[in-house]
This record gives structure tokens, C-alpha cells and sequence, in this order.
């Protein structure tokens, strides 16, 4: 084994920097370290756009929301909420919170939007990281409002908005149901669907807006652990029974995950198709490694090598290449994600894909994967050559001398 791995390292080594073994080697080593580089990026930035966009949404919505099955108001039920999530383990917060549609006028400019109310305690805590102007801080006759919708309306901190009930708008036995409200601050989360339509009021002031009385339209819940999230909401359906019905984040955005996930596994095919022409890359230099040492082989075997050491010299090889292609390839993945990380020079259309920048996220049970599949690859590689370099025979290799 000794002798096999010093005669391996030895055509290996980069002393002879004009042989073609040299040559072929560090060519093998480049095609598979860029092969696993590029793999590894790509599933880095796509975790990272899924993580970043379901983290906008979970902020806004929770992992799970719990309402009536037709959308009516509903009695508060919050202890018994609690206990559920309480036997199942979970490490969660729940918030009561209605939710309905109205119109928000300033001036002529009017607009339709979504009202949430919420308490202080109960308000999405990613909005305090989104505030462009004012305070998240929800008081008496306050409302929050997206960027989006404040440029549309042309107002500013400070300046008041009269919301009306869209469902007083259509009703013949009442008059319209309106309160007016003063920006307090505004938000940006590049979630054009919420930065448009979305306004944060407190829950006293929706209940008596909609008229709800002691009313809720149901509850958000946030927990550590989002991957439970579908079991939960499974289990709280099924405890509380009809009329109740629980609903995941990315069920209720089903649309854009469901596009995430589509267009994951085109990207990390073709990509993984650069990593298997360096895979290709290391079947050649090997191969063409055994025709410039034919001579060294066929000399090898007559002073008595046995097939079974040759073979194992050019596994070595074939190991080598691989282990050094693909902790180069890691490393330098690892340095282009930490400049992104850190100084973010890649930056996207904020309204169009919801971030400012390129977002890098590392699964590192995916790149284990990668760099374990390539080295397995690489192994499978060197089978044909190492074949073919054991069945060299003596005579026609010297032959060629």
C-alpha cells in the first residue's frame, strides 16, 4: 500500500510542471472543483430565496392561522388554543386578530386594502425591522400602512386617513361604517401584495369599525419549529372540529412555493451537469495518464508489481483528484457566498423578487451531499482507467521504447 501510494503521489506531484501528467491532473481537479462550486451556489442562493421569502411571509401571516371555515367572527377561544399546542409539545405564540376588507380614502384618492388588527403584543415582529418611517407602535386611532400604498396615496407620517367598511358600502339597511386614523409609520417589506394592500390598526378600533362586538376573526400563531407547522394545523383542525379550520403559510401562498419548488430541481440539474462534465474530465486525464506511463507500467510489472498494485496506484489518483477538486471547489464557494454574505455586491429588483439582494443560505447536509457525490464519482471515474492500466502487458508496453 506504502509502495502504490508513493509512486501515485509521485506522478501526481507538480515538481515536473511541463509533463503532461501535471498538466491533466490540475485540468481534471479544476473541471470538478467548478463543477462542485457552481453546485454548491446554486443550492445555497435557492435556499436562500425560499428561507427569505418564507420568513417575509411567516412574519406576516404566522406559521398557522386559525379561523372560522366562511371567514365569520368568531368567539375567542384562546385557552383552548393554547392547550392544544401546549400537549403537542410546541414552542409557540398566539395572537388574536381580525382581518377584513375596506377602502382608505385621502382626499380623492382612494384605495381598496386589506385592515388587520392586531394589539401590540400581537403585531408581526419582522415590522419593527421593515419601518421606513414612524413607529410600529400601535395606539388608539393609529394605523400602519405599506410604502406602496403610501406613495399611492401621496402621505406621510402623520397625516390622517378615513378607512371605510367595504361591507357597509353595499348595505341598504345602514349607512357607511368609517373611522379616521393617523399614520403612525410605514413599512416596506418588498412583498408588493402587503406593502400595497396591508394596514395594521389596533384590534379595539377594527372590532368597533366592523362592528364585532367582543369578536375575533381568529388567531395567528408563530412557533419555533416552522417545518411542524403542517402537523399542527393538522391536529388543531382536527381538535377543534368544524366550523374551525387551520391553514399554513405556505398553504395559503401554495401558488409561489409550489414555483420555488418547480424551478429548484431544472436549476440544480443543469448545473449538476458541469460537475458531471468534470467527473469526464478526470476519466480522460487518468485515461490519457495511463498512455504517458505505459512505459513505467509495463516496466513495473516485469520487475514483478502485481495487477492488484497498479490498480491501486491509480485509485489513489483517481481519490486524489476528487478529494482536491472538491475541497477546492467547496472552499472557493464558501469565499464567493461569504462576499455575497457580507457585502452583497449581487442586488436584484426589490419589487420583483421581494429582496434587495442575491440571498445565500447554506444547507450544509446538501453540500455535504455534493462533495460526498463527487468524490464518489470520482472514485467510479478511475475504474476504467485503473482497468486498463492493470492489463497492460509487459512486452507492448516496452515496445513502444
Amino acid at each position: 500500500m506504502k509502495t502504490a501510494f508513493r509512486i501515485a503521489l509521485r506522478h501526481l506531484g507538480f515538481k515536473h510542471q511541463g509533463s503532461f501528467t501535471s498538466f491533466a491532473s490540475i485540468a481534471a481537479m479544476v473541471g470538478l472543483g467548478l463543477g462542485v462550486c457552481a453546485l454548491v451556489l446554486t443550492s445555497s442562493v435557492l435556499n436562500g430565496f425560499e428561507e427569505t421569502i418564507s420568513n417575509k411571509i411567516a412574519g406576516f401571516d404566522g406559521h398557522i392561522r386559525v379561523q372560522h371555515f366562511l371567514f365569520k367572527p368568531v368567539t375567542p377561544y384562546k385557552t383552548r388554543l393554547d392547550s392544544i399546542l401546549t400537549a403537542n409539545n410546541a414552542k409557540f405564540s398566539t395572537a388574536a386578530y381580525i382581518q377584513e376588507a375596506a377602502i382608505v380614502r385621502k382626499g380623492r384618492s382612494a384605495e381598496g386594502i386589506l385592515i388587520i388588527g392586531h394589539d401590540n403584543d400581537g403585531l408581526p415582529k419582522s415590522i419593527n425591522q421593515m419601518m421606513r418611517k414612524g413607529s410600529a407602535n400601535l395606539k388608539s386611532s393609529n394605523i400602519v400602512i405599506g410604502n406602496d400604498l403610501a406613495i399611492a396615496l401621496k402621505v406621510n407620517v402623520g397625516d390622517k386617513l378615513v378607512l371605510v367598511d367595504m361591507k357597509s358600502m353595499v348595505s341598504i339597511s345602514s349607512g357607511q361604517r368609517m373611522k379616521q386614523a393617523t399614520v403612525s409609520g410605514i413599512y416596506k417589506s418588498g412583498l408588493q401584495e402587503y406593502d400595497k394592500s396591508v394596514v395594521y390598526m389596533p384590534i379595539a378600533d377594527a372590532q368597533s369599525l366592523f362592528q364585532y362586538g367582543e369578536k375575533i376573526s381568529g388567531y395567528t400563531i408563530n412557533i419555533k419549529d416552522g417545518k411542524r407547522a403542517g402537523v399542527l394545523a393538522e391536529n388543531i383542525e382536527e381538535t377543534l372540529g368544524y366550523p374551525n379550520y387551520a391553514i399554513t403559510w405556505k398553504e395559503k401562498h401554495r401558488t409561489l412555493f409550489n414555483w420555488l419548488n418547480l424551478q429548484k430541481w431544472p436549476i440544480l440539474i443543469i448545473f449538476g451537469m458541469i460537475a458531471l462534465v468534470g467527473v469526464v474530465n478526470i476519466i480522460s486525464a487518468l485515461t490519457m495518464i495511463v498512455l504517458e506511463k505505459i512505459r513505467s507500467i509495463g516496466t513495473l510489472i516485469s520487475m514483478g508489481m502485481n495487477k492488484k498494485t497498479i490498480r491501486r496506484i491509480f485509485l489513489i489518483k483517481g481519490m486524489y483528484i476528487g478529494v482536491m477538486g472538491s475541497l477546492a471547489g467547496l472552499g472557493l464557494a464558501l469565499v464567493l457566498a461569504g462576499i455575497q454574505i457580507w457585502f452583497k455586491p449581487l442586488s436584484i429588483a426589490e419589487d420583483i423578487y421581494f429582496m434587495s439582494h442575491v440571498p445565500v443560505l447554506f444547507d450544509w447536509a446538501i453540500i455535504g451531499l455534493i462533495v460526498l457525490c463527487s468524490f464518489v464519482s470520482s472514485i467510479f471515474a478511475t475504474l476504467w482507467p485503473t482497468y486498463r492500466a492493470s492489463s497492460v502487458e509487459p512486452a507492448i508496453a516496452l515496445r513502444y521504447e
